[in-house]
């Protein structure tokens, strides 16, 4: 289906059927290419024009940027922060449509089996070498998950809160940090929200520590959704155990597999493929867009997939996965797409993206691999104002809470959530060996750090 939409580019009037297969080079029957077309019509990709024989098909005519202004009115500073491509662009438009609009559609078998590891590829051989680059540390020859370990502390925070973020969960990035280093619920939330983060962190914590034996294979992916989906599902007993009914997805026009036996299948070629991918880039991008598209589990896969995802990355250490800056609209879109459409570009860009900006926060050296945060330089003065307002006053984390988000509201709107962000960001990251630019002294530094309770 992509080298149709990619032949009838050519052709600006209309193809007829006999001129696309020319094009494609394709060896379809007449009758499976016309339902390929008729199936990109459904998805609103193709329009025709005419009749029968004299029927032509032609790309659908697309806005360059057909959401912009909602999507800024609805996300703020995060909307439009990741540079899409033009098939980015043109499944955003379509999944951005009312539900009323679009297409229902099932799950599409083919889209799993007709996927050949290591010879069919989501990423392009360029992808692959940029998130290569991105990827490295100093620990590429070191045993599996020596560089995951060393920065475990920090992984545990900021990917646990992102996944969360995703998800819905409001918790703060320094909500986080408490809870998962002093075991401190945030006041004015949900008990579940608590519950999802502290799942994330045994999650990690099991990837983690047993890099040598997990991978993708049936033990690691159930055992991974029962930690995450520990003591959030209506059924205990449904935590690591495949789905035996029906779902549905929210806002979606998406019906996942409802039979079992079909379900079981699927997963089972799903892992077997995932196994056979060579890169792991491949492979972290192929467990985000399938596992998620089956369904596998009554709830929680979307979480089990970015987690799964950091598995390749861990064994080889490369730099994590931990979805830093991702926004959730473009997350839900992007699969919204697989969903709907099984189309991966959309979600290709905020995936390749996401890397980018997850590797450059645990690179040792950040300021080589890319250019300043144009967020931070804009608002630099009131971050460091702010920072050494709250280390030189010895705040407790409840206290210096307090204050970042009566800061944060004397900014725009569109800027407030970044900003409380990127104070926690800035306070979580001050060790004895940068304080100082924030003209800290050192018996300043000291007491705020009893009164964080760290050592």
């Amino acid at each position: 289906m992509e080298v149709i939409r990619k032949a009838l580019e050519k052709f600006k009037d209309g193809a007829s059927i006999e001129t696309i297969k020319k094009a494609t080079g394709l060896d379809l029957e007449p009758r499976t290419l016309l339902r390929r077309l008729e199936k990109l019509v459904h998805q609103g990709v193709v329009t025709t024009s005419g009749r029968t024989r004299a029927m032509l098909y032609r790309l659908a005519k697309v806005p360059a940027q057909p959401t912009e202004e909602k999507d800024k009115a609805a996300n703020g500073a995060e909307a439009n922060i990741i540079p899409l491509s033009e098939e980015g662009r043109e499944i955003l438009a379509a999944v951005s449509r009312p539900t009323a609009v679009r297409h229902p559609v099932g799950y599409n078998i083919d889209f799993l089996h007709g996927y050949r590891p290591n010879v069919d590829s989501y990423l392009s051989p360029e992808d692959k070498r940029k998130l290569a680059e991105l990827g490295k540390t100093a620990k590429l020859n070191q045993p599996a998950g020596t560089y995951a370990k060393e920065i475990l502390q920090r992984l545990l925070i900021d990917l646990s809160w992102n996944s969360s973020r995703l998800e819905g969960n409001t918790y703060s990035l320094l909500d986080t940090q408490q809870l998962i280093s002093q075991g401190k619920v945030a006041d004015n939330k949900t008990a579940m929200e608590a519950q999802m983060i502290l799942n994330h962190k045994d999650a990690i914590e099991f990837i983690v520590q047993s890099a040598e034996e997990i991978g993708f294979n049936r033990y690691t992916i159930t055992n991974l959704h029962a930690l995450l989906s520990n003591n959030l599902l209506a059924d205990p007993g449904a935590s690591g155990r495949l789905r035996t009914f029906g779902v549905g997805i929210g806002s979606s026009v998406y019906t996942p597999l409802g039979m079992p036996q079909q379900i079981e299948e699927m997963f089972e070629i799903m892992l077997d493929k995932a196994r056979e991918i060579a890169d792991p880039f491949e492979q972290a991008f192929f467990i985000m867009v399938q596992l998620p598209y089956l369904q596998p589990f009554d709830d929680v896969n979307k979480r089990v997939s970015r987690l799964a995802a950091n598995i390749p990355l861990n064994r080889l250490n490369l730099a994590p996965l931990a979805f830093v800056d991702v926004p959730e609209d473009m997350y839900v879109k992007g699969m919204l797409g697989v969903y709907e459409l099984n189309r991966i570009e959309l979600f290709k860009d905020v995936f390749i993206w996401g890397y980018e900006r997850s590797a450059l926060r645990y690179a040792a050296l950040r300021q080589s691999l890319g250019e300043p945060d144009p967020f931070r330089l804009k608002y630099r003065d009131e971050i460091r104002a702010l920072i050494t307002e709250i280390v030189s006053s010895a705040m407790t984390p409840d206290e210096a809470a307090i204050i970042i988000n009566a800061k944060s509201l004397k900014l725009p709107m569109a800027a407030q959530r970044k900003f409380v962000e990127t104070v926690d960001t800035e306070l979580l990251s001050l060790h004895d060996g940068n304080f100082a630019r924030y003209y800290i002294r050192p018996a300043e530094f000291k007491r705020w750090k009893e009164a964080w309770g760290r050592k």
